[in-house]
């Protein structure tokens, strides 16, 4: 019997593995969450619900239909945040790094679920990678809970409640988690801007990207004799940055244009630019918020929406197609439309099979949050049209951010979430590998003819 299952788990390919070691991950988290004590006194949770709150964290979403100050014990708190490293990091990273601890060597099949995991082209350095994110992104938490707890002491009344409030906060805005025990998300902070200024460098530097972490970390600690040497940053660290700025800067400067005359109006000019910054951060997976986004007008909630639908990096721990596929789609149209085939940036040029990429992801990613949208909305019809489109894109880009419809959707409703939650973790192209397996090479081809298109 071990031996057909062996056989049966090798022809799986890493896609598929690394699916099941999520699933895993959300039974044994839903299992966690279910024990007594994690609760507090008196308080039941549904079953759909913890189950809902186990891929929320898993996925490091954030969308929950429990206030998790009010459920939760603080032996809940530090098990949710033991569920979010793992979802933020990655299974395979955290798992590699206790194998490594414990002496054991990596094979090459673990190997290849950490490139499948990452997103990454090359087996050589991976371990390496591990060993680098796992340090870099503790050592982030770290520093951002010690911050934070000394912070929170003039919030708080005893030392105790203040390091554990910035603990969490610190692993929630690193992990993009966009979970928090305030039970008000950072609107207590909305007049706070040192707050809200480490929240959106720790969201940042989780969102933006592990490589770009290492080239950073690489870069700024090089050794003497190296400083003659130019450092040459990748071309995906180059893409990734200035993409990610780029949508932080639109995001700002858009809400503040479309709020001026509405929720900014009479808002001192430094508040409201701070409202703008922190919800054009967040939208890139954080999930944490200052305001109650659902006052904000409809052309600023669909604005959220598409950012929300882009979201982080690849090889980061944000959800949505990222920021990457968004900047080779505008690269492809702008090159296409003066009539180039070839893609060239910072003195590279593009692989084609990265752009045709680009383009299925965004394709797979607009079907996908269509359908959601449309069986949304015929389950709970109670429902305003742009609250289901809100609460889609921050699934699939596993933000968090909510107009506060999540609790009171149908289980139906819960479950299509869920579902974006989770693939919106695993990635797109993870989820595209599920379906159609190994990638294959034809061994012949038919005589090509041209399609009228346009």
């Amino acid at each position: 019997m071990w031996r057909k299952i062996r056989i049966w788990l090798d022809k799986l390919t890493p896609a598929q593995v690394i699916t099941g070691y999520y699933l895993l991950a959300v039974t044994i988290s839903v299992l966690l969450l279910s024990i007594p004590a994690v609760h507090k006194p008196g308080v039941k949770v549904a079953f759909i619900d913890t189950v809902f709150t186990a891929v929320s964290a898993v996925s490091v979403t954030g969308l929950t239909v429990v206030n998790i100050s009010e459920t939760y014990s603080v032996f809940g708190y530090f098990v949710i945040m033991v569920i979010l490293q793992f979802g933020g990091v990655g299974i395979m990273a955290i798992g590699t790094f206790f194998w490594m601890l414990l002496g054991r060597k990596i094979g090459l099949r673990s190997r290849k679920l950490i490139m499948v995991d990452h997103n990454q082209f090359a087996l050589a350095g991976l371990v390496h990678l591990i060993k680098e994110i796992i340090k870099i992104i503790f050592l982030i938490e770290c520093i951002g809970a010690l911050i934070l707890g000394f912070h929170f002491l003039s919030y708080y009344s005893t030392w105790e409640e203040a390091f554990l409030q910035g603990l969490f906060a610190a692993v929630s805005a690193t992990t993009n988690g966009g979970m928090d025990i305030t039970g008000k998300s950072l609107l207590p902070f909305a007049g706070d801007y040192f707050v809200q200024l480490m929240n959106i460098i720790l969201i940042t530097l989780g969102a933006i990207g592990f490589p770009v972490l290492i080239e950073a970390k690489e870069y700024l600690f090089r050794k003497r004799s190296e400083h003659e040497i130019p450092f040459r940053f990748t071309l995906f660290t180059k893409l990734t940055t200035l993409t990610f700025a780029a949508l932080l800067v639109f995001g700002t400067v858009i809400l503040l244009l479309l709020e001026f005359q509405h929720y900014f109006k009479g808002i001192e000019w430094h508040k409201s630019f701070f409202y703008a910054f922190f919800q054009a951060a967040t939208t890139r997976s954080g999930g944490l918020s200052t305001m109650d986004v659902s006052q904000f007008t409809l052309p600023t909630q669909l604005v959220l929406s598409i950012l929300m639908f882009i979201g982080a990096s690849p090889s980061s721990v944000g959800g949505g197609i990222r920021t990457t596929t968004f900047a080779l789609n505008i690269l492809f149209l702008f090159h296409f439309a003066k009539g180039n085939r070839e893609v060239k940036i910072f003195n590279r040029e593009l692989d084609q099979n990265d752009i045709i990429k680009s383009f299925v992801i965004t394709t797979l990613a607009t079907i996908m949050c269509f359908v959601s949208v449309l069986l949304i909305s015929i389950s709970d019809q109670q429902l305003q049209l742009i609250e289901i489109i809100f609460e889609v894109c921050s699934a699939f880009g596993t933000t968090g951010l909510s107009m506060g419809i999540t609790s009171s959707m149908s289980d139906f409703g819960k479950c299509v979430l869920m579902v974006l939650m989770f693939i919106g973790r695993i990635g797109l192209t993870s989820f595209l590998f599920i379906i159609g397996g190994k990638e294959k090479k034809a061994n012949y081809h038919y005589p090509k003819e041209r399609v009228i298109i346009g």
